[in-house]
């Protein structure tokens, strides 16, 4: 009779799961990428998202190394900041400062003090590209795909980075996502 019943509890479940309908993929081009710039913002999916990856941490804890020359989330998200506001610039056409090409720097310049609003600007900056990108028209779409893909996938690389930072610290919840 338990086998039965517990059959019964499987097609149930199964029919229940194959009834609900799953999310559709995106079919744009525009849609790929808009996803692409959420899921390492703050929509959670295979991965963490930056949002996730760096929320909680205190000052303290994002200016902590390993000791063997690896950034700190600190310095990960300042780097990321610096990128992500001069693609979207690049994207929108506007005129970026003056970089010396030392790419250090863009890791280097973070200060503790900086964390909490760098935090906002990390948060504000994704908002900022996912808007650019919804208002942009397809033949802007089509023309900055490539700037656009990359910008996500340098995010996914470098969030990565940071939640393996958090997990040597030992200030990673696994529960966010990643074990």
């Amino acid at each position: 009779m338990k086998i039965v019943f517990s059959f019964a509890i499987c097609l149930f479940t199964f029919a229940a799961a194959a009834q609900s309908p799953a999310p559709k993929p995106p079919t744009t081009l525009k849609g790929v990428l808009l996803e692409q710039l959420r899921t390492t913002h703050n929509s959670q999916d295979w991965f963490a998202s930056g949002n996730t990856a760096i929320h909680g941490l205190t000052a303290e804890q994002a200016k902590w190394t390993d000791g063997k020359g690896n950034h700190s989330v600190g310095q990960l998200t300042y780097h990321l900041v610096f990128w992500d506001k001069r693609a979207l610039m690049d994207f929108k056409g506007e005129k970026t400062a003056q970089f010396n090409g030392n790419n250090d720097e863009t890791f280097n310049n973070f200060t503790p003090k900086q964390w909490n609003d760098l935090v906002k600007q990390f948060d504000q900056v994704m908002t900022d590209w996912e808007k650019a990108v919804e208002a942009a028209d397809d033949a802007t779409i089509a023309k900055n795909a490539s700037l656009i893909a990359h910008v996500g996938t340098h995010n996914a690389y470098h969030i990565g980075q940071i939640v393996f930072v958090r997990k040597e610290q030992g200030s990673w919840d696994p529960s966010k996502g990643v074990k």
